[in-house]
Formats: structure tokens, C-alpha cells, sequence
């Protein structure tokens, strides 16, 4: 029975075992490197193609491919040759210049993202490229990983003690004073009562839901909601317009529903809640047991009635016809008692900031944004 082609001995110098057994060490070295480099002492110690193959982890025929050049070649057949086909025509600097350009801030025409081939008229005309199609532009943006088309928005906020702030709000989720009550507050405007000219047509296999785009419109409701970020508990008030009477109204009605104890009130800073004289009255009626706390400025996202007001937009609002204005406050009625028939309060995730003197907090600080385990 033939045992097959005897394989080549191969025989390397003392210096060249020494530099190969230094590259399989090499933590930096590539992997091709190192696996090339196990064969050839491998091979040098006698070993057979089949162990060598089973111990480096390839096939026989790369074990054979290495062995026949390193007979032929010697050290020099283990390094990389010239691959054939065209070589780039866009060398790896003229690349990067191509990235910097689509990277390049809106111009002052008002033209906010370059099209691709106003990109590639750019590239030409600053003498980048001699020669670029506007595919091949595509293509050395996406390996770049660059999609300068696309944009996300982010809102800043001026206020010089934004952590500060932040943090005592966030103090109060995690863990209500004694004795105490922290509510969140908003209002929610311009609540369209819409009704739909042409009833909906329903889904079929194969087919989604229809519907009609025009539409009647009955006028607006603002939302006037407290929410306590302890226990779930919702209050909501439908009106006609968002003034302070309406507010204080408002907040008239928080009073008797708790009518003791401290209370602790987080909202934004919209004109009418920084109306001091106002609610140094309103404080005066109630033995001064309301603390009033303010957002940042550009900081919606700390007041936890959002959060309530967008699961309300999802499930009252989104996809809804309404034809009187009274339907639209009856079910915003529904939704409220709905969700006190079972009150869940917000996971609230979001520990705060490290202080900019350095103290550290004493909880644990998550560095995301927060998150609702409702509504999902």
C-alpha cells in the first residue's frame, strides 16, 4: 500500500530557529505570523505534516504549501508576496483626506449635508483625487464607517449647577424625606382632538391597516399631570388653555388630596412655576409644607412625568380619531384611572453625577441615560 510523497526535510539555522521562537512569543505579532512560524520549527524538528496540521490548528495542504517554501526559499518564502490584480489607484492618505472632507462642517449656503457628488466635485476641485466615481466614494465612506448624511440631535444645557440640580433630584427618586412626598409635574399642550374624515380599513393578510390622511380638527387640551415617583399614583386635568390659574387650580387639587405632610414639587422652569409671589401664596394657605424643585434648564428628561406623558401619547393619542373634544378628556379620564387602578412607580436608573469638586456620590453611578420598565 503506498504510503504517499516523502515530505520535504527542512533544516533551519541556529539564528533563524532563535528569531522565529521570539515571533511566536511576540504578543504584538499577528496571528498568520505566528502560525507560519510554529510550522517551520515544527517541520525543522522532524515532525509529520498530519501532527503539525493537528496541533497548529490548519489543514494538511497549508502545512504542505509552507514546508515546499520554506525548502525553496528558505526564511524569506514565510513573508508575504504581491497579490495579483490592480493595485489601489486611491492610496491610504488620499483615504483619510477623503473621510476629513465628508467630516467638514455645513457650508454657509445653508446646505447641511453634501450630497456625494457635491463630495466627490470637492475632492477634485482641492486636487484630493485626479479621478473619483461617486460609488467608489460610497464605498471608502461605509469602510470607513462614516455616514455624515445622518445626524443626531442633542440638546445642551447652560445651567451652571446642572449636576448640582440633577443630583438633589435624583436623590429625591431614590429615597423620599420622612414623612414626605415627591411629585413630579408638567404639562402636556397642544393635545389635537382629531377625527378622521374616512373610518379606517382594517388589516388583512398580506395588507396593513389603511388610513384616511385627512382629517377634522375639534381644537386642543392641555394635561396638567402630577405624578408620585413613589408609588405610581397619577393626577391629571384636562383644560381648555395652559394659564396659571389653570396650573394653581391645579395644584389646589394636589393639596387636598394630600393634605398633610411635606411636599416635594419637581417640575421645569416654565414661566408660570417661577411665578414666586404666586406661590408664596399658594404656600402660605397650606402652612408652607410645599418645597418647590427645579429642573435644569434644557433637562426635561430628569422630571419623570415625561415619562408618564409618553406612554399617554402611545396609547391615547397615537393612531386615534376623536370627534368631539369631550371624547378626547374622557379618555385621558380612562387612561389616568386606568393606571391608578394598579400604580407601578418608574425603575428609575439614573444615579446622577459626579460633582465637578470631585466628592464622590454614595450610590452607585450609572453613566446612561433613564429608563422606564413601563410602557414597553
Amino acid at each position: 500500500m503506498s504510503r504517499g510523497r516523502q515530505a520535504q526535510a527542512i533544516k533551519l539555522s541556529r539564528e533563524d530557529r532563535k528569531s522565529l521562537e521570539l515571533l511566536t512569543r511576540r504578543g504584538s505579532a499577528e496571528h498568520r505570523q505566528v502560525m507560519r512560524a510554529r510550522i517551520a520549527l515544527m517541520c525543522h524538528a522532524g515532525a509529520r505534516t498530519t501532527a503539525i496540521a493537528e496541533a497548529v490548528g490548519v489543514s494538511v495542504q497549508t502545512v504542505s504549501h509552507w514546508r515546499t517554501r520554506l525548502a525553496r526559499q528558505g526564511l524569506k518564502g514565510l513573508d508575504e508576496v504581491a497579490r495579483p490584480g490592480r493595485p489601489r489607484r486611491i492610496g491610504a492618505s488620499q483615504r483619510l483626506e477623503l473621510l476629513s472632507l465628508a467630516c467638514e462642517p455645513a457650508q454657509t449656503q445653508g446646505l447641511a449635508t453634501p450630497t456625494l457628488d457635491e463630495l466627490v466635485e470637492r475632492a477634485l476641485g482641492r486636487g484630493v483625487v485626479t479621478q473619483i466615481s461617486r460609488s467608489h466614494l460610497q464605498r471608502i465612506l461605509q469602510a470607513g464607517d462614516l455616514r455624515p448624511h445622518r445626524v443626531r440631535q442633542w440638546l445642551h444645557s447652560p445651567d451652571p449647577l446642572f449636576r448640582e440640580k440633577v443630583n438633589a433630584i435624583c436623590a429625591l427618586y431614590r429615597r423620599a424625606p420622612r414623612g414626605a412626598v415627591v411629585l413630579s409635574v408638567d404639562e402636556k399642550t397642544g393635545i389635537q382632538a382629531i377625527e378622521r374624515k374616512h373610518a379606517d380599513r382594517a388589516p388583512v393578510s398580506g395588507r396593513l391597516r389603511r388610513r384616511e390622511f385627512a382629517y377634522i380638527r375639534h381644537g386642543t387640551q392641555a394635561l396638567i399631570g402630577a405624578l408620585d415617583v413613589h408609588s405610581g399614583r397619577v393626577l391629571g386635568s384636562c383644560t381648555d388653555r395652559r394659564t396659571q390659574a389653570d396650573l394653581v387650580a391645579f395644584m389646589e387639587q394636589v393639596a387636598r388630596v394630600y393634605p398633610k405632610g411635606c411636599m416635594h414639587i419637581v417640575w421645569d422652569n416654565l414661566n408660570t412655576h417661577r411665578a414666586q409671589s404666586v406661590w408664596d401664596e399658594f404656600n402660605a394657605r397650606h402652612n408652607h409644607r410645599f418645597v418647590f424643585h427645579f429642573t435644569p434648564v434644557h433637562a426635561s428628561w430628569v422630571n419623570q412625568i415625561e415619562l408618564m406623558f409618553g406612554i399617554y401619547s402611545r396609547r391615547v393619542l397615537r393612531h386615534a380619531s376623536h370627534a368631539p373634544i369631550q371624547e378626547l378628556r374622557e379618555r385621558t379620564d380612562a387612561f389616568v384611572a386606568q393606571r391608578n387602578q394598579a400604580p407601578k412607580p418608574f425603575k428609575w436608573t439614573f444615579a446622577g453625577f459626579e460633582l465637578q469638586t470631585g466628592e464622590l456620590l454614595r450610590f452607585k453611578h450609572h453613566a446612561h441615560a433613564p429608563r422606564s420598565s413601563q410602557g414597553r
